[in-house]
């Protein structure tokens, strides 16, 4: 029993001077936990919508105002042609298109039922299941209070027309393989390289290749090279059992694909160089490195649609690698779109991944020194 209790006292003592450690072991959960319970929401609102409005009479603003007033749809665009409502969702600043016919107002006046297009975007299917949901119910809602005012109506006055695009059949493999990849790419860049790292250091191999005269850069580069390659291997297997096993269509450009992927590896990578250059140890390397993933598989969009987080926690989503490359390899392969339309996301990681290798470098330069 006192064999024990040294044990026990030993192990007490070595965790009172490893703060950090301790530190994180009781503040990660509790961050998360906060963070986490505000930004999980499964109800969708908010989704942005382009208007087409070709009638421009009050019974098509009249329509209009009862999407917006629903709380589920926006109105952030307007547009005075199809190409342009095209353009809003395959670039994805809409996620839904209304287009209102010029004959709307005389169809409604004459007791035809006047149809209205609805173009959802669906290759995000929660968000599209939710919008085509709202869309159907405004649509008979409106209806409904038509039919109470004219009761000789034999129709209903509107007939929404939901078309969902990119993944008109909901196909959930669609959707989640493509996300899939990008979370594996995200583990592997960020915790092997923050493990393998502090892990040399702990052996003392990282000391015999400072002694040598390779500069700090150098030495940072090659240390990420291999993972380059290897995160390159990772996204060719799991295209090729995307599209094997799961029938996933790759729409767009696989050249563009692994060009743009680049920036989003050397974005993960320079986080987990970051992580290395912060932690003592491995057990720090580890908690720090959870500390990111959870965020980047909750928060991205990958699970969860970031239209429906509060304010605060949206805009902290744009601080997350994988929330860009997300809408690059969903724009690619379930939309077709290119790099036109992702210059966006692209800057994003870009300038994402400067500042974490530089800052990495930079700290590291100042640890040997």
């Amino acid at each position: 029993m006192n064999r024990i209790m040294a044990v026990i006292n030993k192990e007490y003592i070595q965790m009172k001077r490893d703060r950090m450690t301790l530190a994180l072991i009781f503040m990660i959960p509790l961050v998360q936990l906060l963070l986490f319970g505000f930004a999980i929401q499964t109800e969708v609102k908010h989704i942005p919508t382009v208007v087409f409005d070709q009638s421009l009479s009050p019974e098509s603003r009249d329509l209009l105002e009862s999407f917006s007033a629903s709380g589920y749809f926006d109105i952030a665009y307007t547009s005075d042609s199809f190409s342009k409502v095209n353009r809003y969702i395959d670039s994805g600043q809409a996620r839904v298109g209304i287009i209102l016919p010029p004959d709307f107002t005389r169809n409604v006046k004459r007791g035809v039922p006047a149809s209205v297009q609805v173009i959802v975007d669906a290759s995000d299917s929660m968000v599209a299941n939710q919008a085509i949901a709202t869309a159907n119910a405004i649509g008979l809602l409106k209806s409904q209070q038509m039919i109470f005012k004219k009761v000789g109506l034999s129709q209903a006055p509107y007939d929404i027309r939901v078309r969902p695009w990119y993944n008109p059949d909901g196909v959930t493999a669609y959707y989640m393989v493509p996300a899939i990849l990008g979370i594996v790419v995200t583990m592997t860049m960020v915790i092997i390289t923050a493990v393998a790292i502090v892990r040399e250091r702990e052996r003392g191999t990282l000391e015999q290749l400072l002694v040598s005269p390779l500069k700090p850069y150098e030495l940072m580069i090659g240390k990420i090279v291999p993972y380059i390659v290897l995160g390159y291997l990772q996204i060719t297997v799991a295209l090729l059992v995307g599209v094997l096993v799961f029938h996933v269509p790759i729409r767009g450009s696989l050249v563009q694909l692994y060009l743009l992927t680049l920036f989003f590896i050397t974005a993960s990578l320079g986080l987990g160089l970051m992580i290395s250059n912060l932690a003592q140890n491995q057990m720090q390397a580890f908690q720090l490195s959870f500390f990111v993933m959870l965020p980047s598989i909750l928060l991205s969009g990958f699970m969860f649609p970031r239209a429906a987080m509060p304010k605060i926690i949206y805009y902290l989503t744009f601080v997350i690698p994988l929330t860009y490359y997300l809408d690059i390899i969903r724009g690619i392969v379930l939309k077709g779109i290119g790099f036109p339309y992702l210059v966006g996301q692209v800057t994003a990681l870009l300038v994402f991944s400067v500042l974490m290798l530089g800052i990495s470098v930079l700290k590291f330069k100042k640890n040997i020194a």
